[in-house]
């Protein structure tokens, strides 16, 4: 048996969104069904459905910060009640066996963790959150706490843990300084959360067209990157640089901004190679890192923190039959500063 639910897909690479309906998987005892409240727009989403990183499987149904309220479970599940407020973030399996599934890692299973779109799983392509319901085994499922509102929250599933997992990999905290490139979706949720640790913030952005806001999230410098002063006057300031951002950008120039034994990690995907001379890393012993969301635990650590700190995503909420129009705006940076779908307009 399956469920019959609504949904939006796209049925070719840069194909306008359509409605449709889609089969979720009847449930099996450690399942969790989820009526979805909303489902954020992460630039992901637009890559995979665009087909700018390849080998995507179509209709597509995108989707990986999902919000929504446990409409019922199955007989095995122990840790969620119908009633209680959940998430849904990246991915809904992986092989539970592997050294770094067993440590709490389950991001980097050494097997692959299943997608929560566009992934495999019973041999049947997994669908996203652009949906009315999702079924998901209660081992992937994230409880979201009462003090942060759920469409603020569905963000967090993957643009909070994506910056919340390096910050809180590389110490970010008191006596610290850290850099946030770029403030976007990703982004200013990297300043709100390493403010939030006690470190000191500096945005780095194109433009000085956000600093108010930069500085209302939490960081006390801000520079445009467009003015090479900044880079000779920051030079060696930094302990860590968190760059969020999706597009090729002078990588050189960046790392002269890391003090003694800096990194710099990359969460932003960029489809092109991204360039690193030997000697932007080697006189000061820096480091040039990558990040991919976090696990389970830690997603789960970072909604306690979220809600401890009162710290939700700066969303617009929109009806799903903007979402082509949404994804042009992604794109075109014209977004304060994350699309949440209401999943109610997809019924």
């Amino acid at each position: 048996m399956s469920i019959t639910v609504n949904a939006y897909a796209t049925p070719a690479a840069k194909a306008p969104f359509e409605k449709t309906t889609i089969e979720r998987r009847d449930l099996q005892p450690s399942d969790v069904l989820i009526d979805i409240k909303f489902a954020g727009i992460c630039h992901s989403d637009i890559h995979t459905a665009r087909d700018e990183w390849g080998g995507t499987n179509y209709p597509l149904v995108p989707g990986h910060e999902i919000a929504g309220i446990v409409s019922e479970v199955g007989s095995a599940v122990s840790r969620y009640r119908v009633g209680d407020r959940v998430g849904v973030g990246c991915m809904v399996d992986s092989c539970r066996e592997c050294v770094n599934c067993t440590a709490g890692e389950e991001q980097y299973c050494l097997k692959g963790n299943v997608g929560t779109y566009g992934g495999v799983l019973d041999g049947r392509p997994t669908d996203g959150g652009y949906a009315e319901k999702i079924v998901v085994d209660e081992n992937y499922v994230l409880g979201i706490p009462e003090g942060v509102e759920l469409d603020e929250a569905a963000p967090l599933l993957c643009a909070g843990i994506t910056l919340y997992s390096p910050l809180k990999h590389w110490g970010a905290g008191p006596g610290k300084k850290v850099a946030i490139v770029g403030l976007g979706g990703l982004g200013h949720m990297g300043v709100k959360i390493a403010a939030a640790l006690g470190a000191e913030v500096t945005v780095l952005s194109q433009t000085l067209s956000k600093e108010v806001d930069g500085k209302k999230f939490g960081a006390q410098h801000y520079y445009a990157t467009s003015d090479d002063a900044t880079f000779e006057q920051l030079a060696g300031s930094f302990d860590l640089i968190v760059n969020t951002v999706s597009a090729q950008l002078p990588m050189e120039k960046y790392l002269s901004l890391l003090g003694l034994n800096g990194t710099l990690v990359n969460v932003g995907a960029p489809a092109e190679p991204l360039e690193v001379p030997a000697f932007a890393l080697i006189p000061m012993r820096r480091s040039w890192a990558g990040s991919m969301i976090g696990g389970i635990r830690e997603t789960q650590e970072m909604l306690d923190f979220c809600a401890e700190h009162g710290l939700g995503a700066e969303i617009e909420v929109i009806d799903a039959s903007r979402i082509d129009e949404a994804y042009d705006r992604v794109v075109d940076s014209d977004v304060r500063y994350r699309f949440v779908i209401d999943a109610a307009t997809i019924a």
